[in-house]
């Protein structure tokens, strides 16, 4: 129900909203009896649902504001119709893109977000959760990772500016979890109190980032003379490590930027004639190789092709090779219910994308390769405070990202991306893991 405001913290201010000439797709909702009725049914799932949360709602604006909730981080709704046509509409692709158009907002996202995050597959009444496949709208055709679109699909999201990237990744220009010192993680998204919130912060990102390379090198076995493949280049930090141990590396990749940037650092660090850096979809790859290596890539590949990936990784891995991976999970249950939902994320971030779990990776590969699963470090908790860590210092450049000429919709669009994947490892829907694969029959 609704009751008297009790709130009295600061309220972020309204923002306008973003031209539907630079942004079509966050066009208004078309009026109409079926956008009223949509929205009635969604404004009542949302006020009984956040009735349930310990989180704090501010409907509208002024002297008319009403407060929902239990107490806990604050969201201020400045534009209710407009937030309730949009869920009515798009449901969760709804919710986040009226953040974008300033028609909501939360002085502390992450934190307002992790709440939700924790509650999420209860939101929705289990009744109408019967309804979803009726309600969700489908991943679209052009998003489906074949070979002739897999490039744009990568494209969208690591195309878009080396020097945006460079903005808030530390300075080995890693884009996937740390590994964090294991004293300095709590058991949510800080750094443990005491930590200072500066330059050490910083050096303790860079230090994570190293730390998780150089275990996933170990666990490959990764040493001198090793032929190593790596499926996703990012910008060549695991190639020069393992080059820097003697090993021979290609290391493969689809976008066009992140190739070229990775071929400089490549060489400046001195490693440019044990390392091939090629533009290839991991399904063309061909040779062998004694280590494969893949970081926070199997997401873009797509549940259709998790196999195809696989039989790849078996068909080029020599006798006695192992595989280590680090790849970003969901629970199996919630993987297989919105396995054919299309999100904001795969709208605005990563089109194609879809996280598996970890049974089904190990399903996959007892299905139709010769590798197992033999070994598994989780690190949720390391991922979230790297998300705390990028997107304080994404804000903190915002001058220098608009300098690039990126608009304040595309800032809010990457704070809402960046704090809206944290609220997942900080809540635990989500994990991510290093996984290691063998084949038992090697060792015989």
């Amino acid at each position: 129900m609704l009751r008297p405001d009790p709130v009295h913290a600061l309220v972020p201010p309204a923002v306008a909203q973003p031209s539907t000439e630079d942004w079509p797709e966050l066009g208004y909702p078309t009026p109409g009896a079926r956008t009223r009725v949509s929205a009635a049914v969604a404004r009542r799932l949302f006020v009984s649902a956040v009735e349930r949360l310990d989180v704090t709602v501010r409907l509208g604006d002024g002297d008319t504001a009403r407060t929902i909730g239990r107490g806990g981080p604050l969201a201020v709704v400045h534009r209710p119709d407009e937030l309730f046509a949009r869920l009515g509409r798009d449901q969760l692709i709804g919710w986040g893109e009226a953040y974008l158009t300033g028609a909501w907002d939360a002085p502390d996202l992450g934190a307002f977000l992790t709440v939700l995050a924790a509650e999420l597959p209860s939101l929705v009444p289990g009744p109408l959760q019967k309804l979803r496949g009726a309600v969700v709208h489908r991943p679209p055709m052009r998003h489906r990772n074949e070979v002739h679109n897999t490039r744009a699909n990568i494209a969208h999201h690591y195309d878009l500016s080396n020097d945006l990237f460079q903005l808030f990744l530390d300075p080995s220009l890693s884009y996937s979890a740390a590994l964090y010192d294991a004293s300095l993680v709590d058991h949510g998204d800080h750094l443990r109190a005491g930590t200072p919130r500066d330059a050490h912060e910083s050096d303790a990102l860079e230090a994570g980032q190293g730390r998780k390379i150089e275990r996933l090198l170990d666990e490959a076995g990764v040493g001198v003379g090793t032929r190593v493949l790596e499926i996703g280049s990012g910008w060549g930090e695991l190639a020069i490590r393992a080059a820097r141990r003697g090993a021979t590396v290609r290391t493969i990749t689809l976008s066009t930027e992140q190739q070229a940037l990775a071929r400089q650092r490549i060489a400046a660090a001195g490693v440019a004639d044990r390392v091939d850096v090629d533009l290839c979809d991991y399904r063309d790859v061909a040779g062998e190789y004694d280590a494969v290596l893949s970081v926070e890539m199997i997401e873009a590949v797509g549940h259709e092709y998790w196999s195809t990936y696989f039989r790849t990784i078996d068909r080029v891995l020599a006798p006695g090779g192992r595989v280590a991976i680090q790849a970003i999970t969901m629970p199996h249950d919630r993987m297989l219910a919105t396995r054919r939902t299309y999100t904001w994320i795969n709208k605005y971030i990563f089109p194609g994308g879809f996280l598996p779990s970890v049974q089904v990776l190990d399903d996959v590969t007892r299905a139709h390769t010769r590798l197992r699963l033999t070994g598994r470090l989780a690190m949720g908790a390391h991922y979230a405070a790297t998300l705390r860590a990028w997107d304080e210092r994404f804000l903190n450049a915002g001058e220098e990202v608009a300098a690039l000429g990126f608009d304040e919709t595309f800032r809010r669009m990457w704070h809402f991306y960046l704090e809206y994947s944290r609220a997942g490892f900080a809540s635990g829907y989500l994990d991510v893991w290093q996984l290691t694969f063998t084949r038992p029959e090697d060792a015989r």
